[in-house]
């Protein structure tokens, strides 16, 4: 998703919207207060006033592209599709068809700044944890029918559910380390094989 998917109006989502852009050109660390103010075209007054640290921009941020995401993941039209592998797949093919332009244009926020503060911000760690594992969730009930559509055994939803998040930032990584979206659009290409021959032969071993 691009930064200008976001349309900022107050002060505060300006603040928001400038360290989506911010972090995911640059990382948490380089976002400095300077530099947010900068992007977001308010004074350090203003900063202050609605966040009481740079930590805590970085948890609503979070909680922003969170809130932003799953909005534009809910109203996909695969969800009306009566077979749940398809409804699966047509996420996947969504999640491809996302991945154009620089990195920053497309990789998640939130694998960013987990990958740069886990071990530093644990509030801004909780928060990526709530919005990665969140966002598996909302995958578990078509997985899970899938799986019982196919009889597949030796997995669950939520594991699955999981893979697919893996495989989707550790693309958003190759990518950011080669400068190509190739690496990221052939994982997304991997993991659609991948399913589709477990669904079909139902099992996993």
């Amino acid at each position: 998703m691009k930064s200008d998917s976001f349309q900022p109006r107050t002060a505060r989502a300006r603040l928001l919207a400038a360290a989506v852009t911010t972090v995911r050109r640059h990382g948490f660390a380089a976002a400095s207060v300077d530099a947010l103010c900068s992007e977001a075209g308010v004074s350090k007054g203003a900063f202050f006033h609605h966040f009481r640290s740079k930590d805590a921009l970085g948890v609503a941020a979070v909680d922003y592209w969170t809130d932003t995401t799953s909005a534009l993941f809910a109203g996909g039209d695969w969800h009306a599709h009566p077979d749940p592998v398809a409804r699966i797949l047509g996420y996947i093919d969504f999640r491809e068809q996302l991945i154009t332009g620089e990195p920053a244009d497309f990789t998640c926020l939130v694998g960013t700044m987990v990958q740069e503060v886990h071990a530093t911000s644990p509030a801004i760690r909780d928060a990526c944890r709530a919005s990665i594992f969140g966002h598996a969730e909302t995958l578990e009930a078509d997985f899970g029918a899938a799986i019982a559509a196919h009889m597949v055994n030796g997995t669950t939803a939520a594991s699955l559910a999981l893979h697919t998040q893996a495989v989707l930032q550790g693309g958003f990584i190759l990518a950011k380390a080669s400068g190509d979206t190739a690496p990221a659009l052939a994982s997304i290409q991997h993991l659609r094989r991948y399913l589709l021959l477990l669904f079909e032969k139902g099992s996993f071993q």
